[in-house]
């Protein structure tokens, strides 16, 4: 038995709020505490119940307290983490999604329902598989990669770290997109993409191009 807070208060961490009650119906494995937020005005109230704790100052004070970061988007989840330095990090796997034998999960991943991962792939730290994705084989996705709902990655794909792949967008086999990208609602990659780039459409076309390390800001 271990106690657990999400970090964040928006939809997704409610999301992943009923990944926690969804796991504990199963096998009861989180005691959870509550929400963190790094909003002063949101500690004290309460969410599904649960209050608002504090934000990492809480955390700190209790060191033996798992967390997970649930907050969809890769730059704002990348800042938190940072800000959080190192805790123990809660991978949180909802018991309706499928993952392969032969898959590397970095610590604070998040599957949600229903998303499928085959074989012989990695997954990196802090990433998030939201409802419906796929994961073909020997995919590797990045540090704090976001793939919105119905997301599919095809096999021999390479998503950068901190890609923020959006809803029901399709990433044909071996594809290499570069990190710190985003991939529009409904775009299709068919080729390479690089780094910190904002592509869309069918095929995705890059339509904007920002600066290295503007996720740090």
């Amino acid at each position: 038995m271990n106690d657990l807070v999400i970090f964040g208060t928006g939809g997704f961490a409610r999301e992943v709020h009923q990944v926690v009650e969804d796991i504990n119906k199963q096998a009861f494995t989180w005691r959870f505490r509550g929400f963190l937020d790094s909003e002063p005005a949101r500690h004290g109230q309460e969410l599904h119940g649960y209050p608002v704790l504090g934000g990492g100052e809480w955390l700190a004070a209790h060191p033996g307290v798992a967390v997970a970061v649930a907050i969809g988007s890769p730059a704002a989840r990348w800042r938190v983490a940072e800000s959080l330095g190192s805790p123990k990090w809660a991978t949180l796997v909802h018991p309706r999604a499928w993952i392969g034998n032969r898959v590397a999960l970095g610590e604070g991943v998040i599957v949600c329902a229903g998303t499928l991962v085959t074989t012989d792939l990695t997954i990196g730290r802090h990433v998030i598989l939201n409802l419906d994705c796929t994961v073909g084989h020997d995919a590797q996705l990045g540090d704090f990669v976001t793939a919105a709902p119905s997301v599919n990655i095809s096999g021999n794909v390479r998503v950068g770290p901190g890609c923020d792949l959006g809803t029901g967008s399709n990433v044909i086999q071996d594809v290499a997109i570069g990190g710190w990208s985003i991939v529009g609602a409904g775009a299709v990659v068919v080729r390479d993409l690089p780094a910190n780039v904002t592509a869309v459409g069918i095929p995705a076309r890059v339509i904007s191009q920002r600066q290295e390390g503007w996720y740090r800001a």
